[in-house]
């Protein structure tokens, strides 16, 4: 470990030089490329640093504990005990950010949320699901923007598409992509009765430029009027655009914006992510790298995730994890679940590691 730590720290070194480069500060791309692989070092460096400077102060601690005044002594033995606990810390801190990354994980997120089983209700409880994630993001520092939806008859959406912008934002909102149940007496319901909805979530990483391009020769585009819940018009031009990727058969459709070039280039952006996703995908099932993890390429049917209102519970089925703080959650302090995830999942691939 320390070996791959002293090369980490060396990079971090000629990073700081190459960024003070008079040739790199006038070059835009490079200048970003080793800002964003310096700051990806830092912490662990950092870390590195000071686990150095912690085990290079235990000899001289040693020979204090030793010192004929008893105060100096027992001072040099608790900072002696403080030393060792911060290095083991330090120790367990540099393990986890060893760990194999996600390439993915400093992405942008296109999520998409729709109703699924239960009508009315399941297009209310995903309208539930967009609050709580636009206040998660708020709270993260990411901004959202919505880039389609489709608005339910009685509230909330039959589908709703966003882009989630941020730092880091995939690490985070990658284990949402499954079935999400609602157990809740209905707005839609008068005799008080508790149902069960599901919505469904789709998070996607971000495709940009430098995975792959699409070749606009492979797509094709239709138009159509949009139309608003219950079917009304909307307007009475041809600004709704449906795009579809010939090779793949994968097809998406915008409508939410006043024009038509606005439309297509939601609907393009929302294609280009679906097309990497499944590349990703068949990527993973033709190399056999695809791990027993919390993270899944967005499989609808598992039903991952229980929102029990009576009992104010949420429940994480893939870990086991219950809470009952459900209003909390709602309001968008997500990290109460999914800093159990991230802390189940990595704990995963560090017993993977050790065997």
């Amino acid at each position: 470990m320390n070996e791959r730590l002293e090369i980490m720290e060396k990079r971090y070194d000629e990073l700081t030089e190459l960024l003070q480069d008079p040739s790199v500060v006038t070059n835009v791309k490079l200048l970003t490329e080793y800002a964003k692989e310096q700051k990806q070092l830092e912490k662990t460096v950092m870390l590195y640093r000071e686990l150095k400077n912690l085990e290079s102060s235990l000899d001289d601690l040693q020979e204090l504990k030793k010192a004929d005044d008893e105060e100096m002594a027992l001072l040099a033995e608790e900072e002696l005990a403080n030393a060792h606990n911060r290095i083991n810390e330090i120790n367990e801190e540099i393990k986890v950010l060893l760990l194999p990354k996600d390439p993915n994980d400093d992405k942008n997120v296109i999520m998409e949320i729709k109703g699924a089983v239960g009508g009315d209700e399941a297009n209310i409880f995903a309208g539930d699901l967009y609050r709580m994630y636009s206040k998660y993001a708020e709270n993260m520092g990411w901004k959202i923007e919505v880039l389609d939806a489709l608005y339910g008859a009685m509230g909330g959406y039959t589908s709703i598409n966003f882009m989630v912008k941020g730092e880091s934002v995939y690490s985070h909102l990658k284990y949402e992509s499954g079935g999400h149940r609602v157990q809740r007496v209905p707005q839609t319901e008068s005799q008080g009765r508790i149902h069960t909805s599901i919505a469904t979530v789709l998070a996607l990483p971000e495709a940009a430029d430098i995975e792959f391009e699409l070749d606009m020769n492979d797509i094709r585009v239709d138009t159509f009027c949009s139309s608003g819940p219950g079917g009304q018009g909307v307007n009475t031009t041809y600004s709704a655009v449906r795009v579809t990727h010939i090779p793949t058969g994968v097809a998406v459709a915008c409508q939410i914006h006043r024009s038509q070039h606005e439309n297509k280039a939601a609907a393009l952006q929302l294609l280009k992510a679906r097309i990497y996703d499944k590349m990703l995908e068949e990527k993973e099932a033709k190399e056999g790298q695809e791990r027993k993890s919390l993270v899944g390429h967005g499989k609808r049917s598992e039903k991952i995730r229980t929102y029990n209102y009576p009992q104010n519970r949420v429940t994480d089925h893939r870990i086991g994890f219950s809470i009952n703080r459900l209003d909390a959650i709602m309001d968008g302090k997500l990290e109460l679940v999914i800093d159990e995830l991230i802390n189940a999942d990595q704990k995963q691939k560090l017993e993977e590691e050790a065997h």
